[in-house]
């Protein structure tokens, strides 16, 4: 058994699909819209194979608190130390919030942690 993908809501369809093809190498498949409900979404298609879906609604309300109970964050392995290192500083640079690291974490992993353009937590560890 795997996990088939997961799902995020949106804001900014196209704000999303950009950062996640230009800092991870992912892959969007053709924009799908459903014009009924005020739907749209993207699959992103990363090398490992996983998948996330990034999805848009216009009757959905995005103003949640940061803390809550769900999903806490996306991890992405970047295979070593350097590599953490390097799109920490890349992700820096082009001005995205760091929330910490890149440190050793007490139960053994690399890593620092990043927001996305709309806030989600990214993780990027060894």
């Amino acid at each position: 058994m795997k996990i088939e993908h997961i799902a995020v809501w949106v804001k900014d369809l196209e704000r999303m699909k950009h950062f996640y093809e230009t800092y991870f190498e992912a892959q969007a498949n053709a924009l799908y819209h459903n014009p009924l409900k005020g739907f749209s979404s993207y699959f992103l298609h990363f090398k490992s194979g996983a998948r996330l879906e990034l999805m848009h609604r216009t009757d959905i309300d995005h103003e949640a608190p940061r803390e809550r109970f769900g999903y806490a964050h996306i991890a992405f392995s970047l295979g070593s130390r350097f590599a953490v290192d390097q799109l920490t500083a890349r992700l820096e640079e082009d001005g995205y919030t760091r929330l910490d690291g890149p440190r050793l974490t007490g139960d053994g992993y690399y890593e620092s942690v990043f927001l996305d353009p709309e806030g989600l937590t990214i993780e990027l560890t060894v």
